[in-house]
């Protein structure tokens, strides 16, 4: 899980992402998420698909289509999305070795249940509590007045 953080950080910024500007009710295109997270629509595809299909986003189509949370932030566990992120990936190869065996690979095991537990404490509910913290607002949609 360490050494592929790429993967799993872009599922974590995409559901936080979901979550922030779009919830369970709206929808938010992948190229708004794309665009907000500074990465090319095609390099997000896949991990929007793994997240649909483990049921944490839901796909909407039609026009005003997109993605949205599948479940409540509080019910999304980073570890069940880190999980699903990696799961797809499908893994890199452990170095080979005596000594990689005895030392390195149980040592980075140990890590990564560390990693895990932690992110098993955290939802992404926490997240958008840190996003407020760290002052970042919501975006607000105002209603069109048509008063002239």
């Amino acid at each position: 899980m360490l050494l592929r953080r790429e993967r799993a950080m872009t599922a974590v910024a995409i559901m936080l992402d979901v979550a922030f500007h779009a919830g369970r009710t709206e929808a938010v295109s992948a190229a708004d998420i794309a665009e907000r997270l500074g990465q090319a629509r095609r390099g997000i595809e896949p991990v929007l698909q793994a997240l649909s299909r483990a049921g944490l986003l839901d796909s909407i189509r039609g026009p005003k289509g997109g993605y949205r949370l599948g479940r409540p932030p509080r019910d999304l566990r980073l570890a069940e999305i880190v999980s699903t992120a990696l799961d797809e990936d499908g893994g890199a190869e452990a170095p080979a070795g005596r000594l990689q065996a005895a030392v390195v690979q149980p040592l980075w095991t140990e890590l990564e249940t560390l990693c895990r537990d932690h992110l098993s404490g955290l939802t992404i509910a926490d997240l958008i509590k840190r996003a407020a913290a760290a002052g970042v607002k919501r975006p607000t949609v105002e209603p069109l007045n048509f008063v002239i």
